[in-house]
């Protein structure tokens, strides 16, 4: 039985072992200079070449921005943006002004950005966010536009005679639904990042999502950094190489590597350590090597990397990443930055060697594509493998189901190099629901783009009874509720039949609760859920729905997996094309290959079980008398 245990588990290991290693981006270099990894993606780039940051300095940002976070971002943005592009800044308060015009990005600008941290503590009272967007997206000379707003509120205008509420709402209406669809028309962008909980953050949402931007809330500088490193890569998207457990693979395409290592403040001085043994640190490391060490990050540029597995020694966080200049790139048509829950994401990607299409006579025998999507926290909520043609891969994301901040990740591997694209996505209901209890009513909104009266039936019942749901205008529709007792919470159910395309789909809306402070609570079949549930799409018309089968060997072990620590969760991602290979000589499919690692995983854990149950059972039992 030993025997058996330890080959089994030998079989584990070998089998686990990633083939690669992990990610990276950049931010400041030393004298001013750009990241390496920005600097060296010149097509893209081209396509983004205008980026302009609208800061808020309202007098509530002395309450609400105690660390100034402002000022970090105002530095980030310094280190961040590569030279050449456009960039300008705007600060606004009550009224707008633009202390750096739009010019090219050059030392000179980066100084002059700098040199504006005064500028964000000259408060103003009132919020004119509307005024603020206006003013920066103006001047289309320079091409595509993206706009970064910094703020900390929301719409708060002066009277000026007028009834206060009413000017502000009609302010936040025109922002939304009138200049930010007309911007997104002209090429503008808009990347919406919230400093507090207090700011409208269905109003920096509706920014992002109407423009094609991403929004976020950044309540430290990790997490300011994290949002403002995800616009970025969304900015000037490029190539990583996958980074788990500090180690990395150069293959001999690479020309240079930025690696991007977040740490917390007190940790040791970390070292890198080349595929030759050779060890570099801040202190010590060859002229060509540029190394920033700052107190919550360090960014190390190597040019003309040896292949091989590098390493790193010393803790780093898990949004670390290493970031690749190479003539063999990871192309991806277009990604959404919002996604919705219920609806699928077609996916196609391909590789570019100096600039044309890799065609697949020229791909490794053993090349795998992988599209997955994760929280922010690596835990993978979505995945599906990419089918090759002869020129490129296409595959189906399956919907997401959780509301919220995510990463989607495109994996290409293969034994002779890895390349990985990632890039930041919100994840909205398809429909939000809002209780107002003030006039007992739940206003419905449609947040997909495609939505609306004519194609989405809801559906509202309370205590088993239908209530009628009035449709508004072509994306709201609005429930009259009845009087209920003060003393009972009642659960309200809501669910949508959409017709798109001759497909229908079946969408389960959250359960709101009415009354949910009261003594009373009254349950419902229905569980209650985070954000939308989306069932199969099928063809119209719709037949009734199979009870879902149990899951096999294989969802239950990538469930497991999903609950195990960071680095486990890494170790089988990176073991997923591993066992697909090594499942084609012997006639197995990707998924035969899991279904058969996942039952002999399962083997090897019974053996084990039973093994330590059989050790227990012959092992005496000794009985001692109670002490007093």
């Amino acid at each position: 039985m030993r025997g058996v245990l330890k080959v089994g588990l030998w079989w584990l290991l070998a089998v686990a072992m990633p083939l690669a290693a992990q990610p990276a981006v950049e931010l400041a270099t030393e004298g001013g200079q750009p990241p390496l990894l920005l600097v060296e993606r010149g097509v893209e780039r081209s396509e983004a070449a205008d980026v302009r940051v609208v800061i808020d300095v309202s007098g509530s940002m002395r309450q609400n921005d105690p660390d100034q976070l402002a000022a970090s971002a105002l530095e980030l943005l310094v280190a961040l943006l590569p030279n050449g592009i456009h960039g300008g800044i705007w600060t606004f308060g009550e009224t707008v002004d633009n202390p750096l015009p739009v010019t090219p990005v050059d030392a000179g600008w980066r100084q002059q950005a700098l040199a504006l941290r005064q500028a964000l503590v000259d408060y103003q009272p009132f919020t004119d966010i509307e005024a603020a967007v206006r003013a920066a997206s103006g001047d289309a000379d320079n091409g595509p536009r993206h706009l970064i707003l910094l703020t900390d509120g929301m719409i708060d205008l002066p009277a000026e005679g007028q009834n206060k509420a009413a000017r502000d709402e009609a302010s936040q209406r025109r922002l939304s639904d009138e200049l930010t669809p007309q911007l997104a028309e002209e090429g503008v962008v808009i990347h919406a990042v919230a400093f507090s909980p207090e700011a409208d953050l269905p109003l920096v949402e509706l920014l992002g999502q109407r423009s094609g931007g991403l929004a976020a809330l950044a309540k430290s500088p990790d997490e300011l950094l994290r949002a403002f490193l995800d616009i970025f890569d969304r900015i000037f998207p490029g190539d990583r190489v996958p980074l788990n457990d500090g180690r990395f693979t150069i293959d001999d395409q690479v020309e240079s590597f930025s690696a991007l290592l977040f740490h917390d403040p007190d940790s040791p001085p970390l070292t890198l350590v080349g595929p030759d043994g050779q060890r570099y640190s801040r202190d010590e490391h060859p002229d060509a090597m540029r190394w920033q060490s700052e107190s919550r990050f360090d960014l190390i540029t190597v040019p003309a990397p040896a292949e091989g597995e590098w390493r790193v020694e010393g803790p780093i966080s898990l949004d670390s990443r290493v970031s690749v200049a190479s003539t063999l790139t990871l192309r991806t048509a277009e990604l959404p930055a919002t996604l919705y829950i219920g609806f699928e994401l077609p996916i196609e990607a391909w590789l570019d060697l100096d600039g044309d299409v890799l065609a697949s006579p020229a791909w490794p025998d053993d090349l795998r594509l992988r599209a997955e999507l994760q929280d922010l926290t690596g835990n993978v909520q979505a995945a599906t493998r990419l089918a090759p043609d002869d020129q490129r891969f296409h595959g189906v994301l399956p919907a997401p189901t959780l509301p919220g901040n995510a990463r989607l990740v495109i994996d290409a591997d293969s034994v002779r190099f890895q390349r990985q694209r990632v890039q930041a996505v919100n994840v909205l209901p398809a429909i939000a629901a809002e209780l107002d209890e003030a006039v007992s009513q739940v206003s419905l909104r449609a947040e997909h783009p495609q939505l609306n009266v004519d194609n989405t039936q809801i559906r509202a019942e309370l205590q088993g009874e239908a209530l009628e749901v009035e449709a508004q205008d072509d994306r709201h529709w609005q429930i009259a509720l009845p009087e209920l007792p003060d003393e009972t919470s009642l659960p309200l159910l809501l669910s949508a039949t959409v017709t798109l395309n001759d497909q229908r789909l079946e969408l389960s809306l959250p359960r709101l609760v009415l009354n949910p402070q009261a003594r009373i609570g009254v349950d419902a079949t229905q569980r209650d859920t985070a954000g939308l549930q989306a069932e199969a799409l099928e063809e119209v018309p719709v037949e009734e729905h199979q009870p879902l089968p149990e899951p096999d060997i294989t969802e239950r072990l990538v469930s497991a997996i999903n609950q195990l620590p960071q680095q486990a969760q890494a170790l089988w991602r990176d073991t997923i094309p591993r066992l697909e290979r090594a499942g084609e000589p012997l006639g197995l499919d990707a998924q035969g290959s899991l279904r058969w690692a996942g039952g002999l995983a399962a083997l090897l854990l019974a053996l084990l079980v039973l093994g330590g149950w059989s050790r227990t059972r012959r092992r005496p039992m000794h009985r001692e008398d109670p002490h007093v």
